[in-house]
């Protein structure tokens, strides 16, 4: 039986291999992590997988359109797989969680530029920054 990320990657003209599919498992279950923790991750049911192993098929999955590559300001690089629906993120100032944040409801209407230079605009990047509730709680506990 073929699973969906096969043909995820069939569809991409990328060969089917054990190290991908567990990328795309780890990313699945763990949005938003940073590459050591995809590494992580990925070694618990593939520990011989090598650093630059995971590296190449991050590159290759965000370059093919599977994986998607953010890095908020002053924070390292994540990886997560929801892909082409130009949604944006949420970051916590404190701990740096990071959430999903769908573009505003209608027709798209962060891709409307006031003025945009004459360029083909196919994706706006929002970053929303503040405190998670967790480390609300912690700063009025204290």
């Amino acid at each position: 039986m073929t699973s969906d990320f096969e043909t995820q990657l069939r569809a991409v003209s990328l060969r089917v291999t054990r190290p991908r599919l567990a990328v795309l498992a780890a990313l699945r279950d763990h949005p938003h992590v940073d590459t050591d923790t995809v590494i992580a991750l990925v070694r618990t049911d593939q520990p011989t997988v090598s650093h630059q192993a995971v590296y190449d098929v991050l590159r290759a999955l965000t370059e093919a359109g599977l994986v998607r590559r953010i890095q908020p300001a002053g924070a390292t690089a994540r990886y997560e797989c929801r892909v082409g629906d130009n949604h944006h993120h949420v970051v916590c100032r404190s701990c740096g969680t990071i959430a999903d944040v769908d573009c505003a409801v209608g027709h798209a209407p962060c891709l409307t530029a006031s003025d945009d230079h004459g360029f083909n605009v196919d994706e706006a990047e929002v970053v929303y920054w503040g405190t998670c509730p967790g480390c609300a709680t912690d700063r009025t506990s204290q």
